[in-house]
């Protein structure tokens, strides 16, 4: 018996002394932060409670959340495009197959950078400088692809086969004929994909943005909070979920026209 349970201990001590250490360390982590179950309990309660002040949801203010909401799809969809046109060429300089190494690791250094710093850091550095409004926004947004999308397209341009890059290299191309007829049109379904998905994410923060001062939906959503308009805040909140479901599926429907090889159906 004791040779049979000293074999069990064995065989899942692997399993049982990580989850031990998790255990320890989310306790750990918890009373660092004050984080109890009886807050947890007591804040459900208090949420559950304060939605009761959000019903009915006041549908009077829905036709003022159409153009706000409009607005945070446009800083979005902006934002998008710049920030992917900044990644290619970040992206670009960046692949150690088509750069030099010191210009490589710059850029590697740059992108890393950017991806350490939340776009609200961001934004609330260009509120400084460019002041309220949506412009702020787009920037932060534009910027913040470049972390994302830079470095995704970056690895996948030095997986590019090398054969084909030496060959058009024998032939006399420079590099500019190498990056526009060799590396771009095996990236651009890539391309696609990740900018559809990083626009899903550029509409959430949009909202988030918004209430710190890029305007749109996300201004009306803090603006009807802070005025205790609790009725108003929840018909944004339905605008905000309605607009985030919409993108998301049109995304996912645009993603699936993709073949696995990237190809339009």
């Amino acid at each position: 018996m004791t040779g049979q349970a000293t074999y069990s201990f064995k065989r899942y001590r692997k399993f049982v002394l990580p989850l031990i250490l998790l255990i320890a360390v989310t306790e750990g982590a918890a009373i660092v932060c004050g984080a109890t179950f009886d807050k947890l309990q007591t804040g459900i309660i208090k949420g559950i409670s304060f939605l009761g002040f959000m019903f009915p949801p006041d549908w009077a203010a829905f036709k003022d959340m159409l153009e706000p909401a409009f607005q945070s799809i446009i800083i979005a969809l902006l934002g998008t495009i710049f920030g992917t046109i900044l990644s290619v060429v970040f992206a670009m300089l960046a692949a150690s197959n088509i750069s030099h190494k010191w210009v490589r690791n710059t850029a590697r250094v740059l992108i890393g950078l950017e991806r350490s710093v939340p776009e609200i850091v961001i934004l609330l550095l260009l509120i400084a400088a460019f002041g309220l409004g949506s412009m702020p926004g787009i920037v932060a947004l534009s910027l913040g692809c470049i972390g994302m999308l830079g470095k995704l397209l970056a690895d996948i341009i030095e997986e590019i086969d090398p054969v084909m890059i030496e060959s058009m290299e024998s032939l006399g191309a420079n590099k500019l004929q190498i990056i526009w007829f060799g590396v771009l049109p095996q990236i651009i379904p890539n391309l696609i994909s990740y900018a559809l998905f990083r626009f899903e994410i550029n509409i959430r923060l949009s909202v988030i943005l918004g209430a710190i001062g890029a305007g749109g939906i996300g201004y009306e959503l803090d603006y009807s909070f802070s005025m205790l308009m609790y009725h108003r805040a929840f018909t944004a909140m339905i605008v905000v979920i309605v607009m985030i479901f919409g993108t998301e599926r049109l995304s996912y429907l645009l993603r699936k026209k993709f073949k696995v090889e990237g190809a339009l159906q």
